[in-house]
């Protein structure tokens, strides 16, 4: 009998449960109905790559970012992993995007006079506003603040053509 002369990869190659291993980026719930997911190395590896995009968009228009940047990374995702059945993991990452988008527009409205009377131009109250443009606290806390959720709401980055991976728009 002739051996074959195959290299085998430890780390790819083993023996387990389901839920435990990935395959081309998805791994299978381990409830009883089973359920295609993505990974949590997939999840954070596309969480990383946004982030250089995020990085790399602080100094321009976030209409523009989210249009010739953001989308197509997001579309290329969510068309590879359009099996995915774990509605809860989409719901999280479309949550982070636009959490990350109000961290840029907090950090472009560098001073405290202008996050009040951009925050007021999108419906917030006067006295709140003002309140929050001085609370003293960082980018990322206040992108996650409720007084700039109401003022940019998920509907604010829709009308900016940004490409949700829960819904059916590409």
């Amino acid at each position: 009998m002739e051996t074959l002369k195959l290299k085998v990869n430890e780390k790819k190659s083993a023996v387990d449960r389901l839920w435990k291993r990935k395959f081309l980026g998805y791994t299978v719930t381990m409830d009883k109905a089973t359920r295609l997911r993505a990974s949590q190395q997939s999840i954070k590896r596309f969480k990383d790559k946004l982030k250089d995009i995020f990085r790399s968009g602080r100094g321009c228009k976030v209409g523009r970012l989210i249009k010739e940047k953001l989308n197509p990374v997001v579309r290329g995702w969510k068309n590879h992993f359009r099996l995915n059945r774990v509605k809860w993991i989409l719901e999280e990452l479309d949550g982070w995007i636009r959490r990350r988008l109000r961290f840029i527009l907090w950090c472009q409205m560098k001073r405290a006079r202008t996050r009040a009377k951009r925050m007021m131009e999108h419906g917030l109250e006067e006295q709140r506003a003002w309140a929050s443009a001085y609370n003293g606290r960082g980018p990322w806390w206040n992108s996650g603040a409720s007084h700039m959720n109401e003022a940019y709401p998920a509907k604010y980055f829709r009308k900016l053509e940004l490409v949700e991976l829960q819904t059916g728009n590409f």
